[in-house]
């Protein structure tokens, strides 16, 4: 198979890349397995099944060449790979950006390791399983049980059909799969630490094997030219420090620089045993008297919802082109950033965020998650340690949002378990960006707090959203929630306002949106400016995530349709996302 025919042929981790790697996307076999029982019948063991799937697309979407939408709890893929003669001696690593929900893989009749999480990236090493330049037989098994309340779904629908704000459903493999050879002493895994402050990029790297006499060295370039170049043993405990003041410069929005990153590991003859391809972006976010601050700055978030489904491909892209579209589309709206909304977004969309000066909050698909299970919550706090891991180090991501809309408070001691479990795991893995604990509530420990209202009438949501003389303010499920206590306060859902543009458009005959739809377009553009003139005349409003970037089958709220076209004359529509008040407007510079 070219590359040419190959979906998805770019690299799925341009955070580091490596040149060893196959793309195993394209056409696999696949079997239904609607009474669970293949293993029973040794499908582990086999060499090819009764159906074709195009990966990395869902068997839900058109895209798979299947287009099966009812529920999926079991379903199986083969096909065969063969081992480079070249890799002979490396270790051979099993990639996969992403299957919903239980993976187990098999080579020639042989299991090589299991995964839970339907959003998160793994791996299997299966060095001890293959055979450089010889073919094999490759199984893979997805469970996936929507309806069990044991795993996070994000919008993926309850019902057979989609109904409201849930959408068409996910199973197995919906990201890339590849293989990749590694230096038995490579780079395993590496985090950054950005300090603006003191102009240095810190680099802690983690190693497969960890051997006396190779050194690793990193080097930072900026447009070709080398501005730094440090090294040091190989260690698992040492941390790599770069200073870039020579040739320093900030990433933002307005000027999204990237410093590409050349990590290398060498042996004591000045031999390359490992080299990863990486790219690091300078900037700071913090939070200070109920402001975000970006590089120090003052900052107001513009966002629009972003729930990251495809017509064709569901949760899939169906091209990398249709991800950098998605943020280009964000931006051309008047928008300043994302919230990515109940789906762990693949690692091509933080890519062109961070090429393109995109800001982030990226979310746990938290809904379908029972708040009172310790299993539910053992499933959620490992698949969002991963992702967490695997994303900290994209400069467009902001904001970590670990819940959304846990209002089922029923179970009080569960539920404040979760979030405290929730927003410790996230602080420890990344102190350095703040975290929106609950979206919407209800709220219990979190460094913004964030509401939701929909109220269609701007004059209404004005006086709903203003402060109150006590200096209390409105908060989505009342007293229910945690006091508010002077965070960074957010309307991080508003809007979603209904506009069909032309029968053809018309995705669903149950299709919907908040409130009583407009009765023409001038009046949806009225209502737009007014809700967003509501928001930026609080001054105790930090930012706003209106609702929502495109319509999603059978919601048609969005900025654009589904497809992807517009619905407005977006000059009009970039005017109203582009205000900011009045005390976040800089003099110009002289």
């Amino acid at each position: 198979m070219t590359t040419s025919s190959i979906p998805r042929p770019e690299h799925p981790k341009p955070q580091f890349e490596r040149s060893d790697w196959i793309n195993l996307n394209g056409t696999w076999s696949f079997s239904f397995d609607f009474g669970r029982s293949g293993i029973e019948r040794g499908f582990n063991r086999a060499t090819k099944f009764d159906r074709e799937i195009v990966v990395p697309f869902c068997p839900e979407s058109h895209l798979s060449g299947i287009g099966h939408t009812d529920f999926l709890q079991s379903v199986w893929y083969h096909r065969t790979i063969e081992i480079p003669v070249e890799w002979r001696g490396k270790r051979i690593l099993l990639h996969f950006g992403g299957v919903d929900s239980e993976c187990h893989a098999y080579i020639d009749g042989r299991h090589v390791g299991g995964h839970f999480g339907g959003s998160s990236s793994f791996y299997f090493d299966i060095t001890n399983f293959v055979a450089a330049g010889s073919c094999s037989h490759l199984v893979v098994h997805a469970s996936d049980d929507t309806r069990s309340t044991l795993q996070g779904g994000g919008k993926q629908s309850l019902d057979y059909h989609s109904i409201g704000c849930f959408y068409t459903r996910t199973t197995g493999i919906w990201q890339t799969v590849w293989l990749e050879a590694v230096p038995l002493c490579g780079l395993s895994s590496y985090e950054q630490y950005c300090d603006i402050d003191t102009k240095q990029l810190h680099i802690r790297p983690t190693f497969f094997e960890v051997y006396q006499n190779p050194t690793f060295q990193v080097t930072a370039s900026l447009k070709s030219r080398v501005v730094s170049e440090v090294s040091m043993p190989l260690s698992n405990t040492g941390i790599l420090s770069l200073d870039l003041s020579s040739q320093f410069s900030l990433w933002s929005p307005d000027q999204p620089t990237l410093y590409d990153l050349d990590l290398k590991v060498i042996d004591e003859d000045g031999q390359l045993r490992d080299h990863v391809r990486s790219y690091a972006g300078m900037r700071k976010i913090h939070v200070e008297d109920s402001t975000f601050f970006l590089n120090n700055e003052p900052i107001y978030l513009r966002f629009v919802l972003d729930q990251g489904y495809y017509m064709d491909g569901i949760w899939t892209a169906p091209s990398d082109d249709a991800l950098r579209r998605d943020v280009e589309l964000g931006r051309e709206a008047g928008f300043n950033g994302a919230r990515l909304h109940q789906k762990g977004f693949e690692e091509r969309f933080h890519y062109w965020a961070d090429r393109l000066g995109y800001l982030t909050w990226a979310e746990y698909p938290s809904w379908g998650l029972s708040l009172k299970s310790d299993k539910a919550a053992r499933n959620m706090l490992q698949e969002w340690r991963e992702l967490l891991i695997r994303d900290r180090n994209h400069p467009s991501i902001i904001g970590w949002t670990p819940l959304n809309e846990t209002w089922d408070v029923s179970d009080k001691h569960r539920h404040r378990r979760l979030h405290v479990d929730a927003y410790e795991v996230t602080k420890s893995l990344d102190p350095g960006r703040p975290i929106n604990g609950a979206s919407g509530g209800c709220q219990v420990v979190t460094d913004i707090y964030t509401v939701h209202n929909y109220e269609q009438d701007p004059s209404k949501l004005r006086r709903m959203l203003e402060r109150q003389e006590d200096g209390s303010v409105y908060q989505t499920l009342g007293d229910k929630e945690t006091t508010y206590s002077g965070q960074p306060y957010v309307v991080d859902e508003f809007g979603g306002i209904k506009w069909i543009p032309a029968q053809e458009f018309q995705y669903a005959s149950d299709s919907w949106g908040y409130g009583v739809p407009p009765r023409s377009l001038e009046e949806v553009y009225e209502r737009l400016e007014g809700q967003v003139n509501a928001i930026l005349s609080l001054e105790h409003i930090a930012g706003y995530c209106y609702t929502q970037l495109t319509d999603v089958e059978q919601e048609q709220n969005g900025i654009y349709n589904y497809d992807r076209s517009h619905k407005f004359d977006m000059r009009r529509v970039r005017e109203i996302f582009q205000r900011i008040p009045l005390e976040y407007q800089r003099e110009p510079e002289h």
